[in-house]
């Protein structure tokens, strides 16, 4: 009995211990998820801002992105670390620092940038969320005086973008693998940029560079233009298609700034745009996108085997498919635009830039404010609340226009992707004509023939370190 009476002792503190290093195993795993969410969530809001679109960075740009505690991937770290608990606790406290650039970058990490203004922070910037969580509760470690436990947790995200980084010096070095997004729309445009410069038809400035997948007129720009950069930059996609329900029946060779007139409603700044082939089963897709697979390309997402970046077979225009129509009902359905559409020239339920009216954002960082058709306002959130995720930011892919591809109009044509194209759908018109903003830009890198990345952007976010 004394035996026992000693062993109870030994195998009850055993016991207690256990049940605090569980307790403690468990809450350094919830810091470690919250910190990655935290991290994912604020390399997400680097991506879509189209700093990376200004590798430069001369603009200070940066400011708004990540200087200091009010910054919008700050706030939006703090916000997705804040909803994780750790141990059934509020999730503690975060530090979100940033570096400019992944892979020996030898910039200094810092809170609000102020390290990285004169420097290439743009180019494929990292984001890294330190979660603290201290006075855990314990159970029988209090014993040895110890009021509570204490856990932590480090993560790393990058927004990575392949236009030149194999070119930077600084940064990455060497081929760089190309990017194969998903949930792309089936829109193919020329390599045209409708608002650089005066320029019409295929005589426009190009958005990558071939040879290096470069952005050629980097930088971020207010108010539509694309004085100081082709982000910011508003114009109008037009399918190069008559009004013909069955097939693509081309006006021209595809280009920009095409006149309006008989069969293009809508005046420059435009671009053309045709159809991507519907190869393959889209997820994803709304109720209210349930017509043919085109439609559903566009409701929901498609397969990433659609376009790849320098491979000519893998990518497809598809010009039996008519447009018009089918663009209009698909991305009404995408962005919760009224439909029947009844007018382009102000929000009836979509999210929006800065004003109903679509007037270019005039400030940067771009804020996207929430519809009242928006899923999310039905929960409570008010419309014209500012949000970080919407369903009106979509990615389209380039083609090489200058391989001078000839379509057929009866059957499929392949094509060679350059690059990507990320904007933001302001509103649609009844004749499938689509208002865009330019969000970023994304070349197929210095390695475009390399086996590409899969993502869902043009821009991956993805998680680099994860202690």
């Amino acid at each position: 009995m004394v035996l026992v009476a000693v062993a109870m002792v030994a195998i009850v503190g055993m016991a207690a211990l256990s049940i605090d290093l569980i307790t403690l195993y468990l809450a350094k795993q919830e810091a470690q998820r919250a910190a990655e969410g935290a991290a994912l969530a604020a390399a997400e809001i680097i991506a879509v801002s189209g700093i990376t679109g200004d590798p430069a960075n001369l603009t200070l740009n940066w400011s708004g992105i990540c200087g200091g505690s009010s910054s919008a991937a700050t706030l939006a770290a703090q916000a997705v670390a804040e909803q994780n608990a750790v141990s059934g606790l509020a999730a503690g406290s975060v530090t979100v620092t940033y570096s400019g650039g992944a892979s020996g970058g030898s910039l200094t990490s810092d809170p609000n940038c102020s390290n990285l203004k004169s420097t290439a922070f743009g180019l494929n910037p990292l984001v890294t969320v330190r979660l603290t969580r201290p006075n855990l509760p314990s159970f029988f470690s209090r014993i040895w005086g110890n009021p509570g436990l204490t856990v932590s947790a480090t993560a790393t995200a990058e927004a990575f973008n392949p236009s030149n980084s194999g070119n930077e010096g600084n940064q990455i070095s060497g081929n760089l693998i190309p990017v194969q997004p998903r949930c792309v729309k089936p829109w193919i445009v020329p390599n045209l940029d409708p608002g650089n410069g005066t320029c019409t038809g295929n005589a426009c400035p190009k958005f990558v560079g071939l040879g290096d997948g470069s952005i050629q007129n980097p930088g971020i720009s207010l108010n539509g233009t694309s004085s100081t950069g082709v982000v910011g930059e508003k114009f109008w996609l037009i399918p190069d298609c008559q009004n013909n329900p069955t097939k693509c029946m081309m006006i021209d060779t595809p280009q920009a700034n095409y006149p309006s007139g008989s069969f293009v409603n809508q005046a420059p700044p435009n671009l053309f745009y045709v159809p991507n082939q519907a190869g393959l089963t889209p997820d994803a897709v709304p109720s209210c996108s349930n017509g043919d697979p085109y439609i559903q390309d566009i409701g929901g997402c498609d397969q990433a085997a659609n376009y790849q970046c320098g491979m000519k077979d893998k990518n497809v225009a598809d010009l039996t498919i008519g447009p018009n129509a089918d663009t209009t009902e698909g991305v009404a359905c995408l962005i919760h635009q009224a439909y029947p559409i009844t007018s382009a020239s102000g929000a009836t339920g979509q999210d929006y830039l800065n004003a109903t009216t679509f007037a270019a954002p005039s400030a940067y960082p771009f804020q996207i404010l929430a519809g009242s058709a928006n899923p999310i306002v039905s929960t409570g959130l008010a419309a014209g609340t500012p949000i970080t995720i919407s369903s009106s930011i979509v990615s389209l892919p380039i083609y090489d226009d200058a391989e001078g591809v000839i379509f057929n109009t009866s059957q499929q044509t392949p094509v060679t992707f350059v690059g990507f194209l990320q904007v933001f759908i302001n509103a649609v018109d009844s004749n499938g004509d689509i208002l865009v903003t330019v969000l970023n830009v994304a070349g197929c890198s210095n390695n475009a023939t390399a086996t590409p990345i899969p993502g869902n952007s043009p821009l991956p976010v993805r998680l680099i370190t994860a202690p």
